[in-house]
């Protein structure tokens, strides 16, 4: 039970960490965990983990927040800073993935023993990069004009409904566009290993955590509508 016990460690660890970002820096600070949300997140995917059972690759917690993120910057800013927030993701991603790439070009010195680990893990990332983008891309400008949907077609009331119905779909439609573009598409080796039937348990196992998290991140929505963080 340690991973299941640590998955929900983490899972307050992040939603502590991004309701005091927002407390404490306003959107701004919104944008800058989005930021390293996205980057972290594609650096975990590459650890494969057993949770309950069944196969999944992590990463989950830390990128079903930022649909809280963008949640709230709707909620209390609108579409343009929520789609901005978004934005700000993809940019952050495509950099630290170009430049980690030149990165790994440099030759290392004899003393150096970290390079292998670094390329292992960093050598996957353009096939991660072009899987999330996609993914990322639709899910959350669909999040954010789901959310403001409902929004409208509630006049503004049930916040827990906006917050989950928006999530819980565009975490549907990032899971199956992910999980098909990298495990199916750019990573056959992978898939000759895991087959379809691995593939189907990391996209249902990977659905379900992220729908524990689009439930679990409604206190924290009403926690932070409720902030008037200073702005600079």
């Amino acid at each position: 039970m340690q991973n299941e016990v640590l998955w929900f460690i983490l899972l307050f660890v992040n939603f502590i960490g991004i309701t005091l970002s927002y407390r404490l820096f306003g959107k701004n600070g919104l944008f800058a965990w989005i930021a390293m949300a996205i980057i972290l997140a594609n650096i975990q995917v590459a650890k494969m983990i057993r949770f309950f059972g069944l196969l999944t690759a992590m990463g989950n917690i830390i990128y079903g927040s930022t649909f809280l993120a963008t949640d709230i910057l709707t909620e209390k800013y609108g579409k343009r800073d929520a789609k901005k927030g978004v934005l700000i993701g993809f940019f952050t991603l495509i950099m630290t993935t170009v430049i980690m790439q030149i990165t790994l070009m440099f030759v290392p010195a004899p003393e150096d023993t970290l390079d292998p680990a670094l390329k292992q893990i960093f050598s996957l990332m353009p096939d991660v990069m072009v899987a999330s983008l996609t993914a990322y891309i639709i899910s959350q400008l669909h999040d954010v004009w789901a959310f403001h949907f409902w929004k409208q077609k509630t006049k503004e009331r049930f916040l827990w409904l906006r917050n989950n119905a928006s999530t819980m779909v565009s975490q549907l439609i990032d899971n199956a566009t992910f999980t098909f573009l990298f495990f199916v598409v750019f990573n056959p080796q992978i898939f000759a290993q895991i087959g379809w039937q691995g593939v189907w348990e990391i996209f249902l196992t990977s659905y379900i955590m992220k729908f524990i998290v689009a439930i679990c991140d409604t206190p924290f929505i009403y926690l932070a509508v409720r902030f008037s963080p200073k702005e600079s």
